[in-house]
This record gives structure tokens, C-alpha cells and sequence, in this order.
């Protein structure tokens, strides 16, 4: 009985990958082994790349001085649009307010739930008639306001430097609405 011989040992390689078929290295390293695949995968990741950020993350640069030493002047941070869908605002969140335009938005921290009571005295936040916990805020400041009452929808915003004077910096009740994400950190 002759012996069986099995070429299929003497050469590991596949067909292509010696050089003599169709694919080179180069070529599988830059599109794969199947174009199309690597076509779709492309489709895919460049639309998981708008939507994330032309839709989800908002990138904001900050101008002005009013959220010291939180946010530094001129320094960037993204925003994600969807970090209130399964739940409301939350107080000490740092949030993009959306004013006019779509490319005009304040950052300012919550410090007011709705169907609260909002009010400065001798340097401190009061909710409620209590003093607020703040411990972002360092600097002492003077700030004095009478007790400001939320509704179902509103929230009170003000910045962290409240070192500057009070007329010239923008605080206030804020509805739900204009409220249009958090910051990431």
C-alpha cells in the first residue's frame, strides 16, 4: 500500500498571504481582507461620530470670569445634552444654559430645586432658610437677596466667583427648558 503524502503540512501559508495571490499586506492592513466590511464598518463609525458629537457632546468655551476657579476663562469643556433623560438636574451640577442662539449658552451651577426657596445673606446660600453646603465656593463674598420662590419648572443658577459684585454677575431663576445638559468634568 503506497504512503498518503499531505502537501497541506509542507505549506502553512494561505494562497494569498505569500505574495503570490491577490492581497497584499499592505492592502489588508489598510482595507482588510473585504472591502466592503471595512466600508460598512467606516459608514458606521463616521455616523456614531456625528451623532455623538454634533448631537450628544456640545463643546463650549468658557468667556468671561464668572464660574472662577471652577471653570477657568477661555478653557473648553463638552456638554452632554443627554445627561438629563432619566433624571432632572441636580443641585451642584455645573450646566450650559441655552440664551438666544444656538451658539449662545451660560455654565452656571444649580444651587435652587424647583419648589424651593432661594435667598444670599453674609456670604452664604440659603435654601429654604438653611445655609447651603457649598464646598466649590472658597472665596468669601457679600451678596444679600431676599428669598426668591421656584416653581414646578425652575431652577436657580449662579456662577461660582462671587467675589465679583452681584449686579454684575448673572444669577437667577432659570426654567427646565433652557437648561440644555451637564458639563463633564
Amino acid at each position: 500500500m503506497p504512503l498518503k503524502t499531505d502537501n497541506s503540512l509542507a505549506n502553512p501559508l494561505p494562497p494569498n498571504a505569500n505574495g503570490s495571490g491577490s492581497h497584499s499586506w499592505l492592502s489588508i492592513i489598510l482595507i482588510g481582507r473585504n472591502w466592503r466590511f471595512t466600508l460598512v464598518r467606516t459608514v458606521i463609525w463616521a455616523v456614531l461620530c456625528i451623532i455623538i458629537f454634533r448631537v450628544v457632546l456640545v463643546r463650549v468655551e468658557v468667556i468671561g470670569v464668572s464660574m472662577l476657579p471652577t471653570c477657568p476663562e477661555y478653557s473648553r469643556h463638552w456638554v452632554n445634552r443627554c445627561a438629563f433623560l432619566w433624571h432632572g438636574p441636580q443641585r451642584g451640577d455645573i450646566v450650559a444654559i441655552r440664551l438666544a442662539g444656538i451658539h449662545e449658552m451660560l455654565l452656571k451651577r444649580i444651587v435652587g430645586l424647583p419648589g424651593e426657596s432661594v435667598a444670599f445673606s453674609d456670604g452664604h446660600v440659603l435654601i429654604n432658610g438653611a445655609v447651603l453646603n457649598e464646598p466649590y465656593e472658597t472665596n468669601t463674598w457679600d451678596w444679600e437677596q431676599a428669598p426668591v420662590a421656584l416653581t414646578n419648572d425652575e431652577y436657580y443658577v449662579v456662577g461660582d466667583n462671587r467675589t465679583m459684585p452681584q449686579q454684575d454677575h448673572y444669577h437667577g431663576v432659570c426654567p427646565r427648558y433652557r437648561i440644555i445638559g451637564k458639563i463633564l468634568k
